[in-house]
Parts: structure tokens; C-alpha cells; sequence
């Protein structure tokens, strides 16, 4: 290993990421973690994981981040909190850009997930931060006994209908279609609670306001009738796509954008690895998630060995 450079660099402070970190930094491996927001990646949208084994009362996907985070750091695990804008090949090592400069290492697992769908309406972009959001359990205090809209029907959205509904007077939750996606133990806790409204077969047209957002135009797309809502925030829940940009076509994706690995999360490049939803073929689940990020570091390890 050279001077400066890493064993390993993993991209995305996720459940993969996390857990790839552990498994590495527990081997005495020189291991850098860059995350660009949260440590906890999507799961920190999570208000409440019931399924998360060891956990019988479950826990705030915010809080099991933190945890797992922590566990790292006994082991010294570094973590930076950057974007990484390229992964680029130079000899043996792998150079991970980021915006606080450049970094090598012998191997990267690319571990970032997915980024959420933006509506691309008049009004989104100018209005992000002042009233959009995209992270409920990042924003949720802020709008306490305002009107809130949550776009979307899944998993995700119902998810953070729930947690704004704890903050909000009320929580419109807006769907293209007639029926959720979302499981249905939370559309049972969603629909117990009294301050979430739903509007079906809706989709946001623009997001308006002055200084912040104060409403949506709307139009229920079975009559086409358009309207007007009031709101002070608009949540935006749509769906995910993966963070591969950085990539620059490096890696062979599969026709959804997401990495190709085999069962050991190698991809097509020798030393360079992927875990958890940025992956072809994930389920995204937060425990499968960590096993791939468990995976993921076991044979970066073996390969390190084998370089060596």
C-alpha cells in the first residue's frame, strides 16, 4: 500500500455501507467511509423498523444508523462526509474523487444506494430546502402544526406520512393511482391515524409560493379536473433510482441503472465491489443490505490477500 492510500474506500453510509466498513475495519484494514448526507443512508427516512432481527419493539431507522455507526468506530473506521463526483482506475489502485479532493485505495465497494425521484414540476427546484423536501424524518420538526403533502404510495412515502403526521395538523398523502403500494401493516397505521387525508389518482402539476411554499396546483388524472391545494411543505416520495453517475460507464449496469455483481459482490473489475440497492437484483432490505455489505468486505479481504 502506498503512502496515504487506503486498503479499502467505501462509497455510502448506508446498511451495506456501514456494515462493510465494520467487517473491514474488524479485519485491521485500513478502511476510509464517505457519506454525502446521513450515516444510515435511506434507511434514516425509516420513522420505525419493525423487522430489523434483535430488535422485538423496533427501532427508528435514524437510531439504528447511529448504532451500527458507532459500532464502526470502535473498530477505527474513518468516515468523510463528501459527495464523490468519479471513480477512475490509475495502475493497481482505484482513485475515488470527492468534493473535498482525491483519495486512493487498493479496493472500493460501492455501496451509495439509490437517490429519490424529483417530480420535475414548475417550482420543485426553486422551492427545495424553503418548503420541498425529499427526508421527513430530516424536516418533519419544522412544519409542526403546518398542512403537509406526501407525493407518492409507497413503502417510503407511507413511511413518512406516519412521521410527519407526529408534527403536522395535517398530512395529505397524494397518489397517482386508486390503491398504495406500501405494505399493509403501514397502510393500517396510516390510515389509523386521524390527521393523514388521501387523495387518489392525483398528480402535483406545480409547486407555488413566495418566499416558501404556500401550494400545489393538483389535477385528479381520471376527469382532469384541476385544482388548488394549500400547504406549507410538499414531501416527495416517488421512487428511487441508484447513485451510479460517478461512475462514469465504468461498471456494466443492468437496463435499471444498477451495478451487475456475482455472490461475492464482485463486479466486472477486479477490486472493485457492490453491495445493497445500488446492485442489480437487490431487495432492498435493510438486513439483506448489511449481508451484502458483510459479503462485500469478506472477499475484498481475500482479494487484498491474494494481491499481496
Amino acid at each position: 500500500m502506498k503512502d496515504g492510500a487506503y486498503d479499502i474506500i467505501i462509497i455510502g453510509g448506508g446498511p451495506a455501507g456501514l456494515t462493510a466498513g465494520l467487517y473491514a475495519s474488524r479485519a485491521k484494514l485500513k478502511t476510509l467511509l464517505i457519506e454525502m448526507a446521513l450515516v444510515g443512508g435511506q434507511m434514516v427516512n425509516a420513522e420505525w423498523v419493525d423487522n430489523y432481527p434483535g430488535f422485538p419493539e423496533g427501532i427508528s431507522g435514524l437510531k439504528l444508523g447511529e448504532l451500527i455507526h458507532k459500532q464502526t468506530e470502535l473498530y477505527g473506521l474513518e468516515t468523510l462526509f463528501s459527495e464523490v463526483t468519479s471513480l477512475q482506475l490509475k495502475g493497481d489502485e482505484k482513485v475515488v474523487s470527492t468534493l473535498k479532493g482525491n483519495l486512493a485505495a487498493r479496493v472500493v465497494i460501492a455501496a451509495n444506494g439509490s437517490t429519490r425521484y424529483k417530480l420535475d414540476v414548475p417550482g420543485e427546484e426553486k422551492f427545495t430546502g424553503k418548503g420541498v423536501s425529499y427526508c421527513a424524518t430530516c424536516d418533519a420538526p419544522f412544519f409542526k402544526e403546518k398542512r403537509v403533502v406526501v407525493v407518492g404510495g409507497g413503502n417510503a412515502a407511507i413511511s413518512e406520512a406516519i412521521h410527519l403526521a407526529e408534527f403536522a395538523s395535517e398530512v395529505t398523502v397524494i397518489h397517482r393511482r386508486r390503491q398504495l403500494r406500501a405494505n399493509p401493516d403501514l397502510q393500517e397505521k396510516a390510515t389509523a391515524k386521524p390527521n393523514i387525508k388521501f387523495l387518489w389518482d392525483t398528480v402535483v402539476d406545480e409547486i407555488k409560493g413566495e418566499d416558501f411554499v404556500n401550494g400545489i396546483k393538483i389535477h385528479n388524472v381520471k376527469t382532469d379536473k384541476k385544482s388548488e391545494l394549500e400547504t406549507s411543505g410538499v414531501f416527495v416520495s416517488i421512487g428511487l433510482k441508484p447513485s451510479t453517475g460517478y461512475l462514469n460507464n465504468l461498471l456494466p449496469l443492468d437496463d435499471t441503472g444498477h451495478i451487475i455483481t456475482n455472490d461475492k459482490m464482485e463486479t466486472a473489475i477486479p477490486g472493485i465491489f457492490a453491495a445493497g440497492d445500488i446492485r442489480s437484483n437487490s431487495v432492498r432490505q435493510i438486513v439483506t443490505a448489511t449481508g451484502d455489505g458483510a459479503t462485500a468486505a469478506i472477499y475484498a479481504r481475500k482479494f487484498l490477500t491474494q494481491q499481496d
